[in-house]
């Protein structure tokens, strides 16, 4: 064990060693999305590609307006084990004669945009620079079982079932998961019912808006789907945990997939990320209700975790003193409210990150929160309502593809009205009422030059890469 970790930092050093030089004439920069299920990572990277690609819509990013960009490319990947975002077949699918939703991350992927940049300042008598930027897309999820890493499967399981015991969601695996005894021998037709009904219950989980979503593969398998490594579930601790036990092999088990999917997950991909972007759909939760709410910000703080690894010590040995320089968190579909209520939303954001930001030690990382919509499908409108005017938001249904008109209810400006709630554990908002339809992306004419049209996505870009350009 000594062994191996002394050959992986000596490999790591040399990696970061070749990078340095290679960043010295040939700078790149790698920048990770994220975002649990349903906040658009998908629709956003496809977006700011392009409108990096056309930069019409981008009057915020600030090397546009200076014209000292002369021009955007897809290139190549660098790293050729990775699936490349196909790039391609979404925007084909957002704008097409019936626009449609391109499909969700399922795995981690890269696409690089290379800039060719105009010299400016003391630089300005050379010709021509070069900036690499590798997008990296990876299901959010992945991040929070880097909470697994500190917990032993006996800690994870009570605190699982301890978590999940009163959600309707949970019923028919709680059941099943207290009629077990661990004690007796395994049989696997019954690990595999367990891992299959709390694979359910997760799936179940996401549909109603939760977000503790761990293990993260389990709804993520790719190729791991039916492997032991995500066959097994929590499960109450019997009086012994004899060996060849179904305790003590669901213990193998997880312990496993600490060491076999954890780890590498965050050895290969998460150190490697130089600025990271982390989507999250704080007006689904709100619509889901106060649980719902603090169930959202529990797993922000999960999520934050991964970016200071001082609190984790086979993370910070991993990294290696690395740390994310720039995190961007930005609340989405932002579209589906009137701009009147876009700083509420935003004011909700930074509230629900800040105890968690706080206790976060970010080493000089900057961070920034802002309310957005990677791509734009609603219009803004007002109406009459008891003779009172109304600002609403105008789209085409996901459901029916009819137009409807949609006033998702006032957001408080004291973030605390939303938080305070959610922290009591109320089941519902007492003095509001919130709700959501599902848009369906509308149908786009672009001018030369233009990319989709959105709400604030070049005040990311410019947050993200700005300083670089």
């Amino acid at each position: 064990m000594v062994l191996s970790a002394l050959t992986d930092g000596i490999t790591r050093s040399l990696e970061g060693v070749a990078g340095t030089v290679s960043d010295l004439f040939d700078p790149s920069l790698r920048i990770g999305v994220t975002g649990l299920s349903g906040a658009g990572k998908t629709v956003f990277i496809t977006a700011l590609v392009a409108n990096l690609l056309d930069r019409g819509r981008m009057p915020q990013l600030s090397a546009q307006t200076a014209g000292r960009i002369e021009a955007v490319v897809l290139q190549p990947q660098p790293d050729l084990t990775l699936p490349r975002f196909d790039y391609e077949t979404h925007m084909t699918a957002l704008l097409g004669d019936t626009p449609r939703w391109p499909q969700s991350t399922r795995a981690v992927s890269e696409l690089r945009l290379s800039f060719r940049l105009r010299p400016s300042g003391l630089l300005s008598f050379g010709g021509a620079s070069q900036l690499h930027v590798d997008i990296v897309d990876y299901p959010g999820e992945w991040l929070l079982d880097l909470s697994l890493m500190e917990k032993d499967y006996a800690r994870w399981s009570e605190d699982t079932l301890e978590r999940i015991a009163k959600r309707a969601e949970a019923a028919d695996f709680m059941a099943q998961a207290r009629a077990e005894d661990g004690a007796l021998p395994l049989d696997e037709a019954r690990a595999q019912a367990l891992a299959a009904s709390f694979t359910a219950y997760l799936q179940a989980a996401r549909g109603k808006g939760w977000s503790d979503l761990t293990p993260g593969r389990f709804l993520l398998p790719g190729e791991l789907a039916g492997s032991p490594v995500l066959t097994f579930a929590p499960l109450p601790r019997p009086a012994s945990t004899a060996r060849g036990s179904l305790w003590r092999e669901m213990e193998r088990r997880y312990e496993a997939y600490k060491a076999k999917v954890v780890k590498p997950f965050f050895r290969d991909h998460f150190s490697r990320i130089d600025r990271q972007v982390v989507l999250m759909d704080v007006l689904g939760a709100i619509h889901a209700g106060p649980q719902a709410v603090e169930d959202l910000r529990r797993t922000m703080a999960d999520i934050l975790s991964a970016f200071r690894p001082g609190a984790n010590g086979w993370l910070t040995r991993l990294l290696g003193g690395k740390r994310v320089e720039r995190i961007l968190f930005a609340a989405t579909k932002a579209d589906h409210l009137h701009h009147h209520q876009h700083p509420a939303l935003t004011a909700i954001t930074e509230a629900l990150l800040a105890d968690a930001k706080r206790r976060a030690d970010f080493s000089g990382a900057r961070t920034m929160a802002l309310s957005m919509a990677s791509l734009r499908a609603t219009v803004e409108d007002t109406v009459q309502q008891d003779g009172a005017p109304l600002d609403v938001v105008r789209g085409r249904l996901l459901a029916s593809g009819k137009q409807a008109a949609m006033h998702a209810g006032d957001l408080p400006t004291d973030p605390a009205r939303i938080l305070a709630p959610a922290r009591d554990g109320a089941e519902r908002w007492l003095d509001a009422d919130y709700g959501l339809m599902a848009f369906a992306p509308a149908r786009m004419t672009l001018r030369p030059g233009e990319g989709p049209p959105h709400i604030r996505l070049d005040r990311a870009a410019e947050f993200l890469i700005g300083d670089r350009l």
